[in-house]
């Protein structure tokens, strides 16, 4: 049975003292770009997904490689709740 590598990136829009952190440019590129691109780079990693609540940090990560995966208003009640 052959198993398929993945990375997931967690990148929250409503951090409590930056929002957005993700997307605010560090030198030439936004953060999350920094870790995209060293996923990319590595031999064993097939697929790249980010994780999170914001189109904005979904729409950059798709721009640098990263399949989106939006969370859900109901996905983040349960997470909450534990």
């Amino acid at each position: 049975m052959y198993h398929k590598n993945i990375a997931i990136i967690p990148a929250r829009g409503g951090s409590k003292r930056l929002v957005n952190k993700n997307i605010y440019l560090l030198k030439v590129k936004p953060l999350i770009a920094y870790s995209i691109e060293a996923c990319l780079k590595s031999r064993s990693i097939e697929e790249i997904y980010v994780s999170s609540d914001s189109e904005e940090i979904l729409a950059v990560a798709a721009q640098y490689g990263a399949k989106p995966l939006l969370r859900t208003h109901h996905l983040l009640m349960i997470l909450h709740q534990k």
